[in-house]
């Protein structure tokens, strides 16, 4: 699997009248774990969706390595999106489905139209899909049906389906919103073992900052579609958040915290 840096450039994006995300140049090494942080509206989601094209940017250029995203099209972006994979708040499952055709499905994009539509499937890959699934300690609910699944357990799912496209980058767009804290911490450590034992860089978007300082390598922080700050979790002390937001965007995040705090379980500790 190539490993290869992701550059951002000037990227920028807007909608109408607003400017979801300003001007951002970002450089990102290969394996790092990233945590992108800030209000609600600060073009995080925005920011996510331009490095795996399913929005277009209004200027600006993306890289991964000597490949310039911006410009594929066709097959070549397709194929790009099955490297860089997407893992979502709402676990986009299909509920009808069990767990194993639910991660399964993270293999059709390398598929033909026949096989796509009769959801065809060869025994290796059936195998790599309980493989994904073991280690996030799913296996056992390979053929229960998705929906029956806790909201946890279905976003464990979701990051065994990622998996098994094989991804270069994992984007995960505010992937413990909705999880309570136990079921927050079991989704990061997942991640977090993810990004080590396999050296894949992580994008996560998160709306606490205890879970981006326990887990992540470097934080990124967005106001207004702007980056506000860009540094290590020791360097994002309380006083540069209030710098960045205010007294009201520290309050803010402040009872983020006091709702959903998690702790690693292991091995990734707070800087």
């Amino acid at each position: 699997m190539e490993h290869a840096s992701l550059s951002l450039t000037r990227l920028t994006r807007r909608f109408g009248q607003t400017t979801a995300v300003r001007d951002v140049t970002l450089s990102i090494p290969p394996g790092q774990f990233v945590g992108v942080i800030g209000r609600s509206g600060a073009g995080k989601s925005t920011l996510l969706r331009l490095v795996n094209r399913l929005v277009e940017p209004s200027d600006g250029s993306i890289f991964f390595g000597d490949r310039e995203i911006t410009r594929l099209k066709g097959r070549a972006l397709r194929d790009w999106r099955r490297d860089c994979a997407m893992i979502f708040q709402q676990f986009n499952l299909v509920e009808r489905l069990d767990v194993l055709t639910n991660v399964l499905v993270g293999r059709l994009a390398g598929h033909g139209f026949v096989s796509s539509m009769t959801m065809r499937f060869t025994d290796e890959e059936r195998a790599l899909a309980i493989e994904a699934l073991d280690r996030l300690d799913m296996a056992p609910k390979a053929l229960q049906r998705a929906g029956t699944l806790s909201g946890g357990q279905q976003q464990r799912v979701a990051i065994a389906r990622a998996l098994v496209q094989n991804p270069r980058i994992m984007l995960a767009d505010e992937p413990i919103a909705s999880l309570d804290p136990g079921n927050a911490t079991r989704v990061m450590d997942a991640l977090a073992r993810i990004n080590r034992e396999d050296g894949l860089t992580v994008l996560v978007n998160l709306h606490t900052l205890d879970t981006a300082r326990a887990y992540c390598d470097r934080i990124i922080a967005m106001r207004e579609g702007a980056v506000m700050f860009d540094g290590s979790a020791t360097q994002l002390t309380d006083d540069v958040v209030a710098d960045i937001y205010g007294a009201e965007g520290l309050a803010e995040f402040d009872a983020a915290v006091t709702s959903t705090s998690i702790r690693p379980q292991a091995e990734k500790i707070p800087a």
